[in-house]
């Protein structure tokens, strides 16, 4: 397979900024998810025309059938931070032979089940690895990590904790 940071369409990103740029109303939006229950703790996700099923492990009650809500989230990062590296690597006139992020999150399920009140339910922390093979300088590659990392918005959204509002419709 032939892969190329170049064969991210920069023509459209570029058409889309400029139209932004001239009318900001054109970059706003919502993006919209619907999570079903399906069982226990399988739920189902559909967005736009997407679908993706999440459960918990067993020993948290689950059926291990699908990725957890917490590995959603480090995909998140992963695949958003992924987007940013091709995207400056490309504005950089670089190229990459293969690019693999690999992102780790560490808990205690002592804040999740409650044990612990001084513990988060969630992540400690969260940290990723850039694998690159790539012919560009060190230098640049830290150019494109910090661009990547400032532009991403998922992560971005977990850094600076975006807020939630929540509605309850009976049914």
């Amino acid at each position: 397979m032939t892969r190329s940071c170049f064969s991210l369409d920069m023509d459209t990103f570029e058409k889309t900024k400029e139209a932004i740029r001239n009318d900001p109303t054109v970059g706003k939006g919502t993006f919209s998810a619907v999570t079903e229950w399906v069982d226990g703790s399988l739920a189902r996700t559909t967005a736009r025309s997407f679908t993706i099923e999440t459960d918990e492990p067993a020993p948290l009650g689950g059926t291990d059938k699908a990725i957890d809500p917490m590995e959603l989230l480090l995909a998140a990062v992963g695949t958003c931070l992924q987007i940013g590296w091709v995207t400056h690597a490309n504005r950089r006139g670089v190229d990459f032979r293969s690019l693999r992020i690999e992102t780790k999150g560490e808990y205690d399920l002592s804040g999740y089940l409650a044990l612990d009140p001084n513990l988060p339910p969630g992540f400690l922390n969260i940290s990723y690895t850039v694998d690159v093979d790539t012919d560009a300088d060190p230098a640049v590659l830290d150019e494109i990590r910090i661009a990547a990392e400032n532009g991403s918005p998922v992560t971005q959204n977990v850094l600076k904790g975006t807020p939630i509002r929540s509605e309850i419709n009976r049914l």
